[in-house]
């Protein structure tokens, strides 16, 4: 059960990093605009930290996306 709660908590944050990029923002950049510390933003890039939904919100503000997208990525969630 951790392996896979890691595994899923690695994918958000994969995602997550691949939205910055995509959005020519920095993890700075998006903790400022979604008002959260930055290192926050670095916990759940690195799979150290699961968001909250209200961090999740704060992430989608800080990158003018729709928090939904921070949720689309593929993850196998079978055994």
């Amino acid at each position: 059960m951790k392996i896979r709660n890691q595994a899923y908590l690695d994918a958000f944050g994969a995602n997550l990093k691949k939205l910055i990029v995509l959005k020519k923002k920095t993890p700075e950049d998006v903790a400022a605009i979604g008002r959260i510390e930055t290192k926050q933003v670095y916990r759940v890039i690195n799979g150290e930290h699961s968001a909250t939904l209200s961090v999740i919100v704060a992430i989608a503000k800080g990158l003018e996306i729709h928090p939904k997208k921070l949720l689309d990525f593929e993850f196998d969630f079978g055994e």
